[in-house]
């Protein structure tokens, strides 16, 4: 993978890159509170980040750690408690009148298009949730003004926040940094970084999955969920950077001949629309991590042979002749990942399943459920991206924080400053 940002000392530049996935998120929060809190009081090491990527929920992860970075400890719980206050019914409020009136909202997009065609911008556009009690929570859970009181302070770097420009279904990277970098574009590329001073807007941008969730203005300009190009924003790190990179992601990691074999099990269930999108929201979402890490080891290898092969000024060469032609230089970057140890959709079937739960659905979400007795088709894919409500959130943060504490050696090794505790390469 290239970078073109220096290093800046000698130990590694450190990078955590946080992925999108709605109430998954929850996972996130477990990771982190072993990482920001657990990890310090047991091995008394600082976990720092220099630069902090996140996309959709990830993205408003990112500006928690960015803005609390200050804090010694208390970050973590304090980040689980939001997850762990919250109920689906308060954050999207809908009705069974909202749903008789939904043809009504559908025609609205007439008058959305007549303003447009005006040159007038309305902040929001079209979706089928009133996201008001969500935003609030963005809004005051997160001191907005730490994150540039941390990077003048030069406790973090760098903050990156990705979300898809509607117009030219573009990755835009809305990126703060201490001192104001300039970003090489190249006339292909499909990823812009763009300066910014960050704040609540840019996340609920990042975080706005289409249709369901109104998409943000910016400036002029209108964005969705930055899951839909760049899920787990690995590219806009490297480019600042990093060679040390830690991933979290939020979708289970199953063996290739395990997902073949349950493939063949849920066709039966792609008679039901929402259970097809759900699969198809994993596509768009979830699964691109993997083809991001599988570059990034691919790259690596390329690295670790040609020194084999050529000596150890292999890199150094290749990178003054790719100069020659303005090609980012190429560098070597240790990784690790965190992903849940069970299948996210399936414990929100389950959930859904069990008789005693304390969900209390509305009418829009109740649409989506499917009752049946069959294993695989109690997977609730698409209802786990909208179960914000503690009973699906709390089990969730409690598989993150498992997660993590089970990879604590490798973490400590991820804090290392030696070049030679470098992580193992895992997923």
């Amino acid at each position: 993978m290239s970078a073109s940002a220096p290093r800046q000392s000698d130990r590694p530049r450190r990078a955590v890159i946080l992925s999108g996935g709605g109430a998954r998120g929850a996972y996130e929060a477990g990771v982190l509170r072993f990482i920001l809190d657990d990890l310090p009081q047991r091995h008394g090491i600082d976990p720092n980040f220099d630069i902090v990527c996140g996309t959709s929920v990830g993205a408003i992860h990112a500006a928690f750690i960015a803005a609390t970075a200050e804090q010694k400890s208390g970050r973590g719980p304090q980040l689980v408690k939001i997850w762990e206050d919250l109920h689906v019914g308060e954050i999207f409020k809908f009705s069974h009148r909202d749903l008789l009136a939904m043809p009504r909202m559908l025609c609205g997009v007439r008058k959305v298009a007549h303003l447009l065609r005006e040159g007038r911008r309305p902040d929001r556009l079209f979706g089928l949730l009133d996201t008001g009690p969500l935003e609030q929570l963005v809004l005051q859970a997160i001191p907005w003004d730490g994150i540039r009181k941390n990077l003048n302070a030069g406790r973090v770097d760098s903050v990156c926040i990705a979300a898809t420009q509607l117009a030219t279904g573009r990755a835009v990277i809305f990126t703060e940094e201490k001192e104001r970098s300039h970003f090489p574009q190249a006339p292909d590329d499909q990823i812009r970084m763009q300066a910014a001073r960050l704040a609540p807007v840019h996340a609920l941008a990042s975080a706005a999955i289409p249709l369901l969730f109104p998409s943000v203005r910016v400036g002029s300009r209108y964005y969705a969920d930055g899951g839909l190009r760049l899920n787990t924003p690995l590219a806009p790190a490297l480019r600042l950077g990093a060679d040390r990179v830690l991933v979290i992601g939020l979708s289970h990691g199953a063996t290739p001949s395990v997902s073949e074999a349950l493939a063949q099990q849920r066709t039966a269930g792609f008679g039901n629309p929402m259970f097809l999108l759900g699969k198809v929201l994993n596509a768009l979402m979830l699964s691109p991590v993997d083809a991001d890490l599988a570059r990034l080891r691919f790259v690596n290898d390329i690295l670790s042979h040609g020194e084999i092969a050529f000596g150890p000024d292999f890199l150094e060469r290749i990178n003054e002749a790719g100069g020659v032609r303005g090609a980012r230089p190429l560098r070597r970057i240790d990784h690790m990942v965190i992903r849940p140890s069970q299948d996210v959709g399936l414990m929100a079937g389950d959930l859904l399943a069990d008789a005693d739960n304390k969900l209390e659905l509305n009418a829009f979400l109740k649409m989506f459920l499917r009752r049946s007795d069959d294993e695989e088709s109690r997977e609730a894919d698409l209802l786990s991206y909208l179960l914000f409500d503690t009973a699906f959130t709390t089990p969730l943060v409690e598989l993150g924080y498992a997660d993590a504490m089970a990879r604590e050696d490798e973490l400590l090794r991820f804090f290392s400053n030696d070049e030679a505790s470098s992580p193992v390469f895992e997923s």
